[in-house]
């Protein structure tokens, strides 16, 4: 594979669980592969991994035996082709259910941060899909991001975490681009509002102003999707949060 002329890495955080981040992630890189893109979505939700589950993979290697040393981070690559094999991407898959990956040494993980940006630079856009919480292996993958998305919900702990996890990220990278997704609103107001409440947050305690990348509507369309192991525009081409997903696509 040739290298792009560009590449980067985009993280994709969450403060808490539950808000959609791994969905986020997979309907991003599909519809950016749908468009052309190279993409490599690399799952670092380490010891509850489940973008394979999403996707409905069986991954013949994973995350865990490159952190063992048994293969390399190349080799662990699994492609996900969909519409006929046309225009898929790559996907590094975790391995879900084993909690010991979540306390693996600093010093390795840092080493897997360097294999990831060598073998980024094969790719248009590598994703990474993080842990919830503000743990340290989810601050040492941070490191590798050209540029990090916070998603968030309109629960109130959602934006209280994705505040803690923004403050800890912001005094260790202030340079560090961060932009916010608002994920199953009622409609863009509420999106609007909620963005609205954490920035005059970060505002008034950090200094710092997060971009506001849009948010996506609760869509019936989209648990259907999940239930079926398909990425939404795959099994719906047509829907409110995939048009909403595709306006995010366009910023980053």
């Amino acid at each position: 594979m040739t290298s792009p002329v560009s590449s980067q890495i985009i993280t994709i955080a969450s403060g808490k669980g539950g808000v959609g981040k791994t969905w986020v992630s997979t309907t991003l890189c599909h519809l950016l592969a749908s468009e052309g893109k190279k993409i490599l979505l690399f799952d670092g939700d380490l010891g509850l991994a489940n973008v394979d589950i999403q996707l409905g993979l069986l991954p013949e290697a994973d995350l865990g035996q490159v952190l063992s040393g048994a293969i390399t981070l190349d080799q662990a690559i699994t492609r996900y082709d969909s519409n006929g094999g046309k225009r898929g991407f790559d996907i590094i898959s975790g391995q879900s259910g084993s909690g010991s990956l979540a306390s693996i040494r600093k010093e390795r993980l840092e080493d897997l941060n360097q294999d990831l940006v060598a073998l980024s630079k094969q790719y248009d856009l590598t994703f990474l899909d993080l842990g919830a919480g503000v743990e340290s292996s989810v601050m040492t993958l941070c490191e590798t991001a050209d540029r990090i998305v916070v998603v968030v919900t309109s629960d109130p702990t959602s934006l209280t975490d994705a505040y803690a996890f923004i403050k800890m990220n912001h005094m260790r990278n202030p340079a560090m681009k961060l932009g916010i997704i608002v994920n199953m609103v009622e409609d863009r107001h509420e999106g609007q509002k909620t963005f609205s409440t954490l920035k005059k947050v970060c505002e008034n305690f950090l200094r710092f102003t997060p971009e506001y990348l849009g948010s996506v509507r609760r869509d019936k369309h989209v648990v259907d999707a999940i239930r079926h192991q398909k990425p939404l525009l795959q099994r719906h081409p047509v829907s409110h949060a995939g048009e909403d997903i595709a306006e995010i696509a366009k910023k980053l």
